[in-house]
């Protein structure tokens, strides 16, 4: 007879169960340790590292990367951010790339060979929005508006920053308004002249002063000088983008004041 413990069926059992016992508390011993070991890296929380691999991607998203201020281009508005004022940029329109003159500019985006010829370059419509700069003791918007608007022809249709006679000189002008004008809410002037060329169809031009809504309100002066003929801007686009200018943070329209009304 044989005994259960020495033989038979069941007998060979007992050595493997025993063995897959040990290995089993082997591998426990060993994730115990890699666990331990890992925990040394980072003293912290278990599994930081595994947590800050995943969230990387969420950091370099489009709303994380995105600029926190928008350009005048994306927001579509052209900021002066000397002067605490904001205009919309017409379609058709874009924003200077480079610093002219010392103002805030914006012009339409078609270039032309300039009708005086030389090798410059003109455009349609510009507008430029800079501190007033007054001489002779002019002080109030219409002093300096009407100072202002022969400034503005001569830049526009005289000479250019190097000298050339890009539309053959001015050979006279007429003034075709002047008029007191709100800028969001604050009074100020516009004079607006009709300028003849030597060259092309000439322009016009407006000089729009008012009193700036930051520090000590010196007054602003925003030029505009659109090409006459079927080729420039609609005059009537001068008076929108006047009326549309506000304050900088301003959620309203813009435009012409709530409480004062062009004159």
């Amino acid at each position: 007879m044989q005994h259960p413990a020495t033989g038979g069926p069941g007998g060979g059992r007992r050595p493997v169960v025993a063995l897959a016992a040990a290995g089993a508390v082997l591998v426990a011993a060993v994730a115990t340790a890699a666990v331990l070991l890992g925990n040394d890296d980072d003293p912290g929380t278990p599994g930081a590292a595994a947590t800050s691999a995943t969230s990387a991607p969420v950091t370099s998203g489009p709303e994380q990367s995105a600029s926190p201020t928008a350009t005048a281009d994306e927001s579509g508005e052209l900021v002066d951010q000397l002067n605490g004022i904001t205009m919309p940029i017409p379609e058709g329109w874009e924003k200077s790339s480079g610093v002219l003159g010392s103002g805030t500019t914006m012009y339409t985006d078609v270039t032309y060979d300039c009708p005086g010829g030389g090798s410059s370059i003109c455009r349609h419509g510009r507008v430029t929005s800079m501190t007033a700069t007054p001489s002779g003791g002019a002080s109030t918007p219409k002093a300096v508006a009407e100072q202002d608007v022969e400034k503005a022809a001569e830049e526009a249709y005289d000479e250019d920053a190097l000298g050339t006679r890009i539309h053959d000189g001015i050979t006279s002008h007429t003034v075709v308004k002047s008029q007191n004008f709100a800028v969001a809410g604050r009074s100020g002037y516009l004079v607006r002249w009709r300028v003849v060329t030597g060259a092309g169809p000439g322009g016009y031009v407006q000089s729009l002063v008012f009193p700036s809504h930051i520090g000590t309100e010196a007054l602003v002066v925003v030029r505009f000088a659109f090409d006459a003929g079927p080729e420039g801007p609609p005059l009537a686009d001068m008076d929108r983008i006047a009326s549309s200018i506000r304050p900088i943070g301003d959620a309203t329209s813009g435009g012409v004041g709530s409480s004062i009304g062009p004159g």
